[in-house]
This record gives C-alpha cells, sequence and structure tokens, in this order.
C-alpha cells in the first residue's frame, strides 16, 4: 500500500484527528492530533490490510517555538511503512504512550522524556533512560542551557572542537588546574 492509500485510510477512519498529510521532503507523513495517536496507532496495528507490527523509532523532536514526536511504523508482512507526527506545547508536552501497543516504544519514550521532556501518558516506567536521575533540564531541546557545575564537576562546552564538529554540541567534563 502507498503512503498516499494509507493516508487516505486514516483521514476516512479519524477525520479532523488526522490534521494534515504532509508529502513535501522526501518522507510523506501524516500529522496526527496528540489525543488520537494510540487510538491511529492501535488501528494501524490492527487492521488487516495494514498490520503495522513493527515501531521502529519514536523520536522527540525540538521545532523551536514547539515540540513534537515522530513515530516511524513499518509493516513487515506488507511491506509498506508510514510516519506519524504530533506536535506538542513546549510548556506542557503531554501525549499518550504507545508502549502498550507495540513494546518496542517503551525506550523510545523514555528517550524523547529524557532528552526533550516530552511526557508520555500512561507509560508503565516513564523515568530517565540515558542521564543521571537528578539531571536538571532536557538537554537536546534548543532552550536548554548547559550547566556550570555537575555534582561538583565542571561541565564546560569546548569551542574548539564545537568548529571541529560542523556547530554541533560537544561538552567535556574536566577539572581545571585549581580544581584538581
Amino acid at each position: 500500500m502507498t503512503d498516499e492509500q494509507i493516508a487516505r485510510r486514516l483521514q476516512e477512519r479519524f477525520g479532523y484527528r488526522i490534521l494534515e498529510y504532509n508529502t513535501a521532503g522526501p518522507t510523506p507523513f501524516c500529522k496526527v492530533s496528540p489525543g488520537a495517536i494510540a487510538a491511529v496507532c492501535e488501528y494501524l496495528r490492527d487492521d488487516p490490510d495494514l498490520r503495522f507490527d513493527s515501531c521502529m523509532c519514536v523520536s522527540g523532536v525540538d521545532y523551536g517555538k514547539d515540540l513534537g514526536v515522530v513515530y516511524h511504523l513499518h509493516s513487515m508482512s506488507k511491506r509498506h511503512k508510514c510516519v506519524l507526527h504530533v506536535d506538542l506545547p513546549r510548556e506542557d508536552p503531554h501525549v499518550p504512550t504507545v508502549s502498550h501497543i507495540w513494546s518496542t516504544a517503551d525506550w523510545h519514550e523514555r528517550e524523547a522524556y529524557d532528552l526533550f521532556g516530552v511526557v508520555f501518558d500512561g507509560h508503565p516506567d516513564l523515568r530517565r533512560i540515558l542521564l543521571p536521575d537528578d539531571w536538571e533540564g532536557y538537554p537536546l531541546r534548543k532552550d536548554y542551557v548547559t550547566p556550570e557545575y555537575y555534582n561538583g564537576m565542571r561541565v564546560a562546552f569546548n569551542e574548539e572542537k564545537q568548529g571541529k564538529h560542523g556547530g554541533s554540541w560537544r561538552g567535556e567534563i574536566y577539572l581545571t588546574e585549581e580544581e584538581r
């Protein structure tokens, strides 16, 4: 089934809860209302013509003004794929979990929570997965400010390495001569 056929089925089934079908760019996607994401995913998994049996990835995204979650789904038996987007307000980013639909979403959702602060309502174990429990903030948000210290260790931004890596953030924990 093509991306367009899948999008049409979703629009017929869920109506206004499918906010947009976007074909701009290399990967077409359906933008879904946050409250409908679990129902849409359950339908994609259970419909005999669709059978999306694999959630390949759930990713947090910072668009600047808002946050988002992107779901990459795949049907092994039907050999088709689907990408779903959900936009969330930066101030209170909540979306229902899909970890009860695909167990693979469990750790992906925890990662999006840990790095972007997206809360997956109904998740069975929503806690940090990469960062220490006492870490403050969400480091992949564009408005994140790196703390000067973490547990007594200086956290520094190395400008020399920043240029070397194409402008990406490269942090290092090190002690200055005075701190040694």
